[in-house]
């Protein structure tokens, strides 16, 4: 599993791991969900099997694990080069390079890959490798190893979407990233560059330091001696990456399918606990295909931050052979908007003042169109609900929970659309100067509730007189969507629908920031720019100003309506009575090794 990872794009129901705030019933085993909604699904962190291991079901069966994702993964097996969940799912036996564990609130503690220690007197965060760390071909994991990563996520000619001006913060990182030098200068190793440590230098630290995930820290290693001597710009779809790829987790790769699947067995370098199953599988299965699959015990579970729904949580709760096991999930759905482009010699969002979508009343008034509780109730059945705020309800401290978000509002919607001049001519509403407007919708191929969903969206937008079409005049497959998406500059898609799967620190600067590759709708303002940076500053070391900073972020982006999340969820799992070892929480460091099988068929 994957928990220190930044922010992630994702397939049309995005979920990802969460937060400690477990949820309870069936099968229950561990803490109970604070959620006090009626109908909201009740499942357990942990599938407690009560079951023995059986030493020749781990020795000669196949553990088998579906990937649910109606596309081929991309097949990037470096984590500052990802850019989507599905590769980090299918990839997760090898340990996606994690450097740090965590305990139940996901701050990082001794014990992992390397320990990390904050000296905020000095301004410097010094990371620890442990000394038996080895990469799966048996070289040693080495300082340069920790650092390599900051060059392929900071380089001027990086194809990564990961970086922001939080890693600016690190000394030398800005004159890097501007091409100015070849080095950073605020890494420094005290034992040299095959030694065990790194020392980071920074202007100053932020709280968000103490978690994984955070946008200052980067989590996870990069193998230099694997990768040296490949420019940054080929590293993407270099044989090293995507065909001989090393990793430091308990299981190492045996055979890769392109796009379809991978296949492992135990790592025999890995520092922590040996593995028990001696061989996995992981297989892209559709979304209109994954139900009838687990029903047909073609499979032991899903991979935790794999997409499952609420009507395969409907159609699968039932099974005798299988538990459902989930948690509050790290991820939304969410609306963007199309209001400008990305400069790619400045490296950094810039709105359009013309932007056919840049009237924030228009914006709110296609919020305020659409139905999502009523989708929701069709649709969810308990493990997705309408989201209020770009911040999940996971992050309990910093989530406002007095926002109300887009509730359903037809007179609202249409009320805004006559205050902004977008009055009707006939069937549809033209823009203020009087000239027609065509709204491209983009959204991506999925099953069929996301395509009832998105004609549903399409249905109440005409209903308040826009004329809203598909973009490309259907839905996308997901990897020409979102290559669509991040090209500096795109007229094809106006609104559009996607997925966030999100780190376990909430600051939103890789998302939202004006340099975030990642914000792809290209909303930028002053005041956005501000308050993400009050985020963690010297004065968000006291959080009760953190708490009250987020709340006023989230206010501020719900005014602006240039990104909306739609809706919040479960991360959930149908895991067959076989599995034993199956927990989702985060404290469980070592998700994969601390699994093992009963029996040797599913049972």
């Amino acid at each position: 599993m994957n928990k220190t990872k930044k922010k992630w794009a994702v397939s049309s129901a995005a979920i990802m791991i969460a937060l400690s705030l477990a949820a309870c019933g069936n099968g229950g085993d561990k803490k109970k969900s604070s959620a006090n909604d009626s109908g909201r699904a009740k499942l357990t962190e942990v599938y407690k099997n009560p079951d023995k291991a059986s030493k020749s079901a781990n020795a000669k069966s196949t553990l088998k694990v579906a990937e649910p994702n109606d596309s081929p993964f991309k097949g990037v097996t470096e984590p500052t080069l990802a850019d989507n969940q599905e590769d980090s799912n299918v990839f997760s036996p090898g340990g996606n390079g994690n450097l740090f564990n965590v305990n139940k609130n996901y701050k990082i503690v001794d014990g992992g890959l390397a320990d990390q220690k904050l000296d905020r007197k000095k301004n410097t965060v010094t990371i620890t490798i442990r000394d038996n760390a080895k990469w799966s071909d048996g070289h040693p994991v080495v300082a340069r190893d920790v650092e390599y990563p900051y060059e392929i996520i900071a380089s001027p000619k990086s194809t990564s979407s990961q970086y922001s001006a939080d890693f600016e913060r690190i000394e030398g990182m800005a004159d890097f990233h501007k091409g100015k030098t070849n080095t950073i200068s605020g890494f420094t190793y005290p034992d040299g560059e095959n030694g065990k440590k790194v020392v980071i230098q920074l202007n100053t630290l932020s709280p968000s330091m103490k978690f994984a995930g955070n946008s200052f820290i980067w989590g996870t290693v990069a193998p230099y001696h694997h990768y040296k001597g490949i420019a940054i710009d080929k590293l993407a779809a270099s044989d090293q990456v995507r065909k001989n790829p090393l990793f430091v987790g308990p299981y190492k790769l045996d055979k890769l399918v392109a796009g379809e699947s991978t296949s492992w067995s135990p790592n025999k370098y890995y520092w922590g606990k040996t593995p028990k199953v001696k061989h996995i599988t992981i297989n892209v299965v559709s979304s209109n295909s994954i139900d009838k699959a687990i029903q047909t015990k073609k499979y032991d579970f899903t991979t935790p931050g794999g997409v499952m729904r609420g009507t395969s949580y409907k159609n699968l709760k039932g099974l005798k052979d299988y538990k459902m096991v989930g948690i509050p999930a790290l991820s939304y759905n969410y609306f963007g908007f199309n209001v400008g482009k990305y400069d790619t010699e400045t490296q950094k969002n810039v709105m359009d003042p013309k932007a056919k979508m840049g009237n924030k009343k228009l914006r709110q008034a296609m919020m305020y169109a659409v139905d999502e509780d009523a989708l929701n109730k069709k649709f969810g059945n308990g493990v997705k609900w309408r989201a209020k705020t770009l911040i999940p309800p996971v992050f309990d401290k910093y989530a406002d929970k007095s926002a109300k978000g887009f509730p359903h509002n037809e007179k609202k919607a249409n009320q805004l659309l006559d205050d902004a001049g977008y009055k009707k001519k006939g069937k549809w509403r033209v823009q203020p100067n009087g000239k027609p407007l065509v709204i491209h919708f983009g959204a991506m191929q999925g099953s069929a509730t996301s395509h009832a969903t998105y004609q549903d969206y399409l249905q109440r937008w005409q209903k308040v007189g826009l004329n809203v079409k598909m973009a490309t005049g259907k839905e996308m497959e997901m990897n020409s969507f979102y290559d669509t998406l991040q090209k500096p500059k795109q007229n094809q898609i106006d609104i559009f629908a996607a997925a966030w799967g999100v780190s376990s620190e909430p600051t939103p600067t890789q998302l939202y920031g004006e340099d975030a590759p990642f914000n792809m709708g290209h909303f930028v303002s002053k005041k956005n720019t501000e308050l993400i940076n009050s985020l963690n500053n010297k004065k968000a070391w006291d959080d009760s100003y953190r708490t009250q900073q987020f709340k006023k972020w989230q206010e501020y982006m719900n005014d602006q309506a240039a990104y909306v999340a739609t809706d919040n969820s479960f991360d959930w799992n149908p895991v067959n009575k076989r599995v034993k070892g199956f927990d989702l929480s985060p404290a469980n460091n070592d998700f994969w090794a601390n699994l093992s099988l009963t029996s040797s068929k599913i049972q």
